[in-house]
């Protein structure tokens, strides 16, 4: 069984300046998952796709295989799953046709080799059971109380608040999961047909909250994580 693992990692990035080679204990941001997808048991092959010489050229020294990707899909407004794409679409010309695509996002560095198999497993278990793809997440709490801020400050009810549930009614059903963009795994068939790496019937592999990094704030906590680890 081929498993692909795609980490996009492009050079641009708004909120902070060249985050994904931002160096955490002196080692670039992007290493930590290149390293967990080597590691991992199931995973194959791992690609790093980048505009990037210099993420281009790290990415070589710690093991990865590297694809260049056009600069038209490495815009502040692009989308993933295109440049997954254009991933599967070079390896296919060269031969290669992967069984699952897992992508990798490069900010999630708590993200280990352990988490992955993990995952996997889950989701192979997930898959005889008729669900089609598997993303991590990590529960967020129910939907009595749940609201989204728009960017002019409006309330958006995530739940239907005129027909109000009590606390103690509350089921299964009303269980919220955010995604925490450590973990996507789709078969590869699903993911040409659907366009995107989350398929018709997805499951979640549900963990407590993974730190993907977006803020000078978000790295500090991840280091402080990692000091722990090394201390431990």
């Amino acid at each position: 069984m081929e498993i692909l693992s795609i980490i996009p990692a492009r050079g641009g990035s708004k909120g902070i300046k060249r985050k994904n080679i931002k160096p955490i204990l002196n080692k670039p941001l992007v290493a930590y998952s290149i390293e967990a997808s080597l590691n991992s048991k199931y995973i194959t092959k791992t690609i790093v796709s980048s505009e990037d010489e210099e993420i281009l050229k790290i990415s070589r020294d710690f093991g990865a295989e590297v694809l260049k990707r056009p600069l038209e899909l490495a815009l502040d407004e692009t989308k993933t799953a295109p440049v997954m794409l254009d991933v599967v679409e070079k390896l296919e010309k060269k031969g290669y046709k992967p069984d699952y695509v897992v992508l990798l996002q490069p900010t999630c560095p708590l993200r280990d080799e352990n988490y992955i198999d993990c995952a996997f497993d889950f989701y192979f278990e997930a898959l005889k059971r008729g669900y089609d793809s598997c993303f991590g997440a990590y529960n967020i709490g129910w939907t009595h109380a749940k609201w989204k801020v728009l960017h002019n400050n409006k309330l958006e009810a995530l739940y239907d608040f005129r027909v109000r549930p009590r606390r103690q009614d509350i089921n299964e059903h009303y269980k919220m999961l955010a995604e925490n963009g450590a973990f996507y795994a789709v078969p590869l068939d699903i993911l040409k047909n659907v366009k995107d790496f989350i398929g018709f019937n997805p499951i979640a592999y549900v963990t407590p909250r993974i730190i993907d990094i977006d803020t000078e704030e978000d790295f500090k906590k991840v280091e402080d994580i990692l000091k722990a680890r090394e201390n431990a």
